[in-house]
């Protein structure tokens, strides 16, 4: 893949996660708006009901605040995700939403799990890992960029707050994690310099050519008269 076709920007980085946040604010605002509850269509581990929350918990908060917390993450990570992993993004989307959401359901303790947090840890694992163990620099960058913003995150993937689906984020981490080493973006062809090739000799070398054996910079003018008297010296 050439440098011009990698990370290529398109409006699909900037739609998708917007259309998801916009859905998870229309859903509050519907429950709000009809006084519905929503809670029951979350994660209820180890029952056979439970198991649509799989695909319908993502979707539904408890509080303004809960959605307020989970908004912001959820439009940056999406957002870098789509951009720099744009040929894998919806698998990661799509599977993490489900892996999550069955090992939830799986591991959680006996309540309704709800929120989009869990999709959140799974994007900051996957950004995450998957930028260190590319070794692509800008992968690499954007992973710091993700510790920096969400890294004090991994404290909830243990049990610190009862309030919290701390089960729904490990959930989200460990998938995030696994899925680092299956889905791969393609990288650009790594650029090979003239002295990286093989069958190279240092003295091909342009800049090399300006320092003699001891390491001496030798003059442009005095390179070229050195040259001369070399092709005169080899003309029979």
């Amino acid at each position: 893949m050439s440098r011009k076709e990698a990370f290529k920007f398109d409006s699909g980085v900037v739609l998708y996660p917007f259309l998801f946040g916009l859905t998870i604010w229309l859903v509050y605002w519907f429950e709000l708006r009809f006084g519905f509850d929503f809670t029951s269509f979350g994660v209820y581990p180890r029952t056979l009901s439970g198991l649509k929350g799989v695909v319908f918990s993502p979707f539904i908060h408890s509080s303004i605040e809960h959605l307020y917390n989970n908004t912001f993450p959820l439009l940056i990570l999406s957002m870098a995700l789509f951009y720099f992993y744009s040929n894998v993004s919806w698998k990661v989307i799509l599977y993490g939403m489900l892996s999550s959401g069955i090992l939830t359901w799986i591991i959680g303790r006996e309540a309704y799990h709800i929120g989009a947090s869990g999709i959140i840890y799974m994007l900051s694992s996957f950004i995450f890992f998957r930028g260190i163990f590319a070794g692509y620099y800008r992968l690499v960058a954007v992973s710091l960029i993700v510790v920096f913003l969400y890294g004090s995150l991994v404290w909830y993937v243990f049990p610190v707050d009862s309030s919290i689906s701390w089960e729904g984020h490990l959930a989200g981490f460990l998938t995030g994690f696994v899925f680092s080493f299956f889905f791969k973006e393609k990288l650009p062809v790594k650029r090979k310099y003239q002295w990286e090739t093989e069958g190279f000799k240092e003295e091909q070398d342009p800049f090399l050519k300006h320092f003699d054996e001891d390491g001496n910079f030798v003059p442009t003018s005095e390179l070229e008269r050195r040259m001369r008297e070399e092709e005169e010296d080899q003309t029979p």
